[in-house]
């Protein structure tokens, strides 16, 4: 075989490389998948974003919660038999209010125990979602957050707000403020009624004003403990199997990752003070 062929056989495998090692990913997500709904006797369904980069320009897009992620969700949910406990695992910064609200309604409804797992992060339509759920299982540090809607980039009660505090406000403020008073509204009505599966309509009201009215801003992460002391039905400690999963969600190739660490060796077993072995 000539030098030309060699190279032709390099580019060939170069460009299969990815495809195979996507394969083998799902492969694996799978077996992971069927061995974790098996353990759990459950229908255990994912909604993990990774960031991504842009090959070209190398500037990061963040994927969110969209429709056609509502689409998939809402498919496996009604795949699920009455009475069949549902994990959805979530891993995301949060997403379209049309489509986290879908996901939310088809989870509060089912027929059957409703777990949310989040091993590091649910923010914004993400804990829409896990508001939905009978139990939310989390990992000591990680983050819910709050949920108050975004109205072209702003939160919509810092929109009511300038509206308020200006003499003479644009006619644009003016109509951002309208839709952003809707928006309010309708995102404490919905989190509202999912609270009410939980606690009592008076608290589940105050809860919800506390999430959805820009109280704090929308990045505040909302560990477990202020969780807890909302009321919400969380409990710590994710499954192992969980954080076997989330390491079958790797980073977009073309991205490094920035930590990298060795696992200390086990320290050996400590001798009693009269130097006998055990």
């Amino acid at each position: 075989m000539d030098i030309f062929n060699l190279l032709w056989l390099f580019f060939i495998l170069a460009a299969l490389q990815p495809l195979l090692q996507r394969r083998f990913l799902e492969t694996m997500r799978q077996r992971a998948l069927s061995r974790l709904a098996a353990e759990r006797n459950s229908t255990v369904i994912t909604l993990i974003h990774r960031q991504e980069t842009m090959s070209l320009l190398g500037f990061p897009l963040i994927r969110h919660i969209d429709i056609d992620d509502a689409e998939g969700v809402l498919n496996a949910i009604r795949a699920t038999p009455p009475g069949t406990p549902i994990d959805i695992v979530l891993h995301t910064p949060g997403g379209l209010v049309l489509a986290a609200s879908q996901i939310a309604s088809a989870l509060a409804e089912h027929e059957g125990p409703v777990r949310a797992i989040v091993p590091h992060y649910a923010m914004s339509g993400g804990t829409l979602i896990a508001l939905a759920a009978d139990e939310i299982v989390v990992d000591p540090h990680a983050a819910l957050g709050p949920v108050d809607p975004q109205i072209g980039g702003y939160p919509a009660a810092s929109i009511v707000a300038a509206a308020q505090r200006s003499s003479s406000p644009e006619d644009r403020t003016l109509i951002l403020a309208d839709i952003s008073r809707k928006a309010l509204w309708q995102v404490e009505r919905f989190v509202t009624g999912l609270l009410e599966k939980h606690i009592d309509p008076e608290r589940a009201r105050g809860v919800a004003r506390l999430l959805s009215t820009g109280v704090w801003t929308h990045d505040h992460p909302l560990e477990p403990e202020t969780l807890r002391q909302l009321g919400l039905p969380v409990r710590v400690g994710v499954p192992k199997e969980v954080h076997a999963l989330m390491k079958l969600y790797p980073q977009p190739r073309g991205r490094q990752t920035s930590v990298e660490y060795v696992p200390s060796p086990p320290r050996p077993a400590e001798r009693p003070a009269d130097g006998k072995g055990p």
